[in-house]
């Protein structure tokens, strides 16, 4: 029999802590990080499939109204004139192509501040339907999951858990990262497991397999962010207006957005618009006549808009005429067709024809991002989409199981996992969490916050920090 000496126990001891601190260490900041990131991933998950699912049932402007094709469509602007006639007051402000023929043409008639979505069958010019314009469940949503309802201040919280989410992913990849028993164990779950080694196995395996999926996700919420997003990556990768030789106006891509659902190119909304009444621009419409509905939406065709497009109307002296497309606003299922064509309301001149070529190269990301975020892209794209969120609402709630079956019965604490002391090598970790900082400015101020608050008073009040531990 031989002998271990206690030195040798303790040699070997001490050579396998810095193992353990560390991955005790990430598994804290993991379980704080999901304690405020949960419930926004859940609330994420719920309102982004049902607004999936709207979108593919009944269209984002309920577009999805069918109609019997009888011979040639009327004119469009005829179509007009009945949507117009149907709110009192009203002015025709946008025209919505039919995708097919079988499908109602779509009218946007602005009355008393009010904006009415009036759907017109192409053939009889009769009146379908009428609608608030992003006033239906898709908006009351899409409001939910953009800001849950408290504008700037719901922004901010959901950047926060978005930003936080990312350390989220990092901390998992290194809890998860496979040990002895290899890398085809770690990416199927041990079903022979059972209790919290069972769920613990269910969370890490789908986490690992939606990871990079999570990643393309956020990356695409968050540009669209009002810090990072707005005041950062948007305003670096938007598109010149320098791309067009008309002078531009004072009024910005945005503006065609209605309320806070997003209808622009990401990679446009904060380039000007460009204005009418210059001599600048291409050939386009007849010269010497001022463009109207039935001409534009004629060129509109010659020059390629097949299928469904939306035509804005001029708003204001310097407005234009602009054609667009793109597979955000469900236009087409190919974000490398997004085209914006704007037209000059006097002279008929092809002020600007703005494509997917045209963008930067995260706006070309943001373009197929922000069509996959929304299940724009096809069949293939929904399906994705849905098991995709179904398997976030099960990593948040099977990490709530995991937490709940390791809890000190009966007692008043989140059992957290305890923070090792003498951490080495902390200085790699500060540089870890300066660039997450730096890459992530809420994320950077909330775990500042953070700091701050288990420095200054956790550590001066033992019951809390108990609590809390």
């Amino acid at each position: 029999m031989v002998s271990i000496s206690p030195e040798r126990v303790a040699a070997e001891s001490a050579v396998e802590k810095p193992v353990n601190k560390f991955y005790f260490a990430a598994w804290r900041w993991h379980f704080y990080a999901g304690l405020y990131v949960i419930p926004f991933l859940i609330m994420l998950a719920v309102t982004g499939l049902t607004m999936l699912w709207i979108s593919v049932i009944s269209g984002r402007d309920g577009e999805w109204i069918a109609v019997e094709p009888t011979g040639a469509p009327l004119a469009v602007a005829e179509q007009s004139r009945a949507a117009v006639e149907a709110v009192p007051g009203g002015a025709l402000v946008q025209y919505i192509a039919p995708r097919s023929e079988s499908l109602a043409a779509i009218f946007r008639v602005d009355a008393d501040g009010d904006a009415v979505m009036v759907a017109v069958n192409p053939y009889t010019a009769e009146v379908l339907k009428e609608m608030p314009r992003r006033g239906g469940w898709y908006d009351f949503v899409s409001e939910i999951h953009g800001t849950i309802m408290l504008g700037v201040t719901g922004d901010r919280m959901i950047e926060i858990a978005a930003s936080l989410t990312m350390v989220l992913i990092a901390t998992g990849l290194y809890l998860w990262w496979p040990g002895g028993g290899g890398l085809r164990a770690a990416l199927l779950p041990r079903f022979s497991s059972n209790g919290r080694a069972l769920w613990k196995s269910l969370h890490s395996t789908v986490g690992i397999w939606i990871s990079v999926l999570l990643v393309a996700y956020l990356l695409s919420g968050l540009s669209w962010s009002g810090i990072w997003g707005e005041k950062f990556v948007q305003a670096w990768s938007t598109l010149p207006a320098e791309k067009y030789a008309a002078p531009p106006s004072d009024s910005l891509h945005a503006s065609m957005n209605h309320a806070n659902t997003k209808e622009v190119p990401w990679a446009l909304e904060q380039t000007p618009m460009p204005a009418s009444g210059s001599d600048a621009g291409t050939s386009g419409l007849t010269e010497g006549m001022a463009p109207t509905l039935t001409s534009v939406t004629d060129f509109a065709r010659e020059i390629g808009f097949d299928g469904r497009y939306q035509l804005n109307l001029p708003m204001g002296k310097e407005g234009v005429w602009t054609i667009s497309r793109d597979s955000m606003s469900n236009d087409s299922a190919n974000p490398m067709s997004d085209r914006t064509v704007h037209i000059d309301r006097y002279s008929g001149k092809v002020l600007a024809d703005l494509r997917f070529s045209d963008y930067s190269v995260y706006g070309k990301g943001m373009a197929v991002g922000i069509a996959l975020h929304e299940g724009d892209m096809g069949v293939a794209n929904v399906a994705v989409s849905t098991v995709f969120c179904l398997s976030v609402i099960f990593l948040s709630v099977s990490g709530m199981v995991m937490w709940w079956k390791r809890r000190p019965a009966g007692a008043l604490r989140l059992a957290a996992p305890p923070m090792p002391r003498d951490l080495p090598l902390w200085q790699g970790a500060v540089l870890v969490g300066l660039a997450v900082s730096i890459a992530f400015p809420m994320a950077g101020i909330t775990l500042l916050a953070v700091l701050a608050l288990d420095t200054l008073l956790l550590s001066r009040l033992p019951a809390v920090r108990r609590a809390l531990s």
